[in-house]
């Protein structure tokens, strides 16, 4: 780990994702329309880097995406912007738990990824299966750790919002997986596929080009 914090190439290539996450999270871009909703993209550059860069790398861009989430629900609030924003909460309590969903829970998305893609590479899996299957799991693992974190943390305070009853919350917090993060899944999976595999790639022919040395070649 020392060795890649002292490799200018790998704090590059870690800089410029994050810069990509930030112009994503801030911009039109990070939302692609889907034939019913709208997906988010921001966490296709979180994938890319776990995979490319390691699972800690994923973990600093998921970090940084979910710093960008919890400044905009800070910025422009909208009905459940309190569940990612600690400045919004009532309580301490509150707090923890928004950092933990708008940081916490996009952290995971680089650790699940990187991880995934390393143990598909152990497994001998093919670069070219395993990118989209790690592009959807790293998906869902967005959906599933914001929205299952919100079932279990904040289920009250999501059925005052919604004007529902409590045991009603777990109906539309289904209803919110199916209909976005499944979508948003398969969107992610064909994008890191694609892009992943175009990186990938290009980083193979960056590496022949350089001398025997550079590359650790005696």
């Amino acid at each position: 780990m020392k060795k890649r914090l002292n490799d200018t190439r790998y704090l590059v290539s870690v800089a410029l994702m994050a810069a990509i996450v930030i112009l994503l999270a801030n911009t039109p871009l990070g939302m692609i329309q889907l034939p019913v909703i709208k997906a988010t993209t921001v966490h296709i550059p979180v994938i890319l880097g776990a995979v490319l860069l390691g699972p800690a790398a994923g973990a600093f861009l998921g970090a940084v995406f979910g710093i960008c989430s919890m400044i905009s629900n800070t910025m422009a609030p909208t009905l459940l912007s309190f569940a990612f924003s600690p400045f919004l909460a009532e309580s301490f309590g509150g707090v923890l738990k928004a950092l933990w969903i708008s940081i916490g829970c996009r952290i995971m998305i680089g650790v699940v990824s990187g991880w995934l893609f390393i143990l598909l590479k152990k497994l001998k899996v093919n670069t070219w299966v395993s990118l989209p299957i790690v592009g959807f799991v790293g998906s869902m693992t967005n959906t599933v750790f914001v929205m299952g974190s919100i079932y279990l943390l904040l289920a009250r305070e999501y059925a005052a919002v919604k004007d529902v009853a409590v045991n009603a919350v777990w109906g539309l917090i289904m209803g919110t997986v199916t209909a976005s993060g499944i979508p948003e899944a398969i969107a992610a999976a064909v994008l890191v596929a694609a892009i992943g595999k175009a990186l990938i790639a290009f980083l193979s022919r960056q590496r022949q080009s350089l001398p025997k040395v550079q590359r650790g070649v005696s």
